[in-house]
């Protein structure tokens, strides 16, 4: 399993054809088309301010899912990240493994300190994929879209 930079022309091709880079997407796809667009948006939004601002996350040479930062850095250095994987894939440690990923990128970065994230609070396969990468509870909100919602974080390790 590995990650792989998400280009404004990889979203293109993958919703216009199901494949990024040469590789198909998982069976059922990685998200609906309007999810993927929404995704595409954001990371458009966040790439000039913070660049890879999403990544594939690739097993066996499949698209299984994508995790992205989904805010411009904040000013004490944190980003907020978000991350699925296809229905079909799913329970076999690819988020996990990706945000490790995406947590040694950040390692890289002498300019990020931090590592959010947030999950609905009946998601416990989200919260293992967390707490497996060394991200905490830090509290919980209501979102009016979303409904009660975990924030977790994550120092950046050097």
């Amino acid at each position: 399993m590995t990650i792989l930079a998400a280009g404004d022309a990889d979203f293109a091709d993958l919703l216009a054809a199901g494949r990024v880079q040469g590789r198909a997407a998982a069976e059922g796809g990685i998200a609906p088309d309007p999810v993927l667009d929404m995704l595409r948006g954001v990371a458009a939004r966040v790439r000039p301010h913070c660049d890879p601002a999403a990544w594939w996350i690739v097993d066996a040479d499949e698209i299984v899912g994508l995790c992205s930062i989904v805010s411009e850095p904040s000013g004490d250095g944190s980003i907020s990240i978000g991350y699925g994987v296809a229905s079909s894939r799913q329970g076999r440690g690819a988020a996990t493994r990706a945000v490790g990923e995406v947590l040694e990128w950040a390692g890289t970065r002498p300019d990020l300190t931090g590592v959010t994230a947030e999950t609905a609070v009946d998601n416990p396969a989200s919260h293992r994929v967390l707490e497996r990468n060394g991200f905490v509870r830090v509290g919980v909100r209501t979102d009016a879209e979303d409904g009660e919602l975990i924030g977790w974080r994550c120092v950046v390790a050097r």
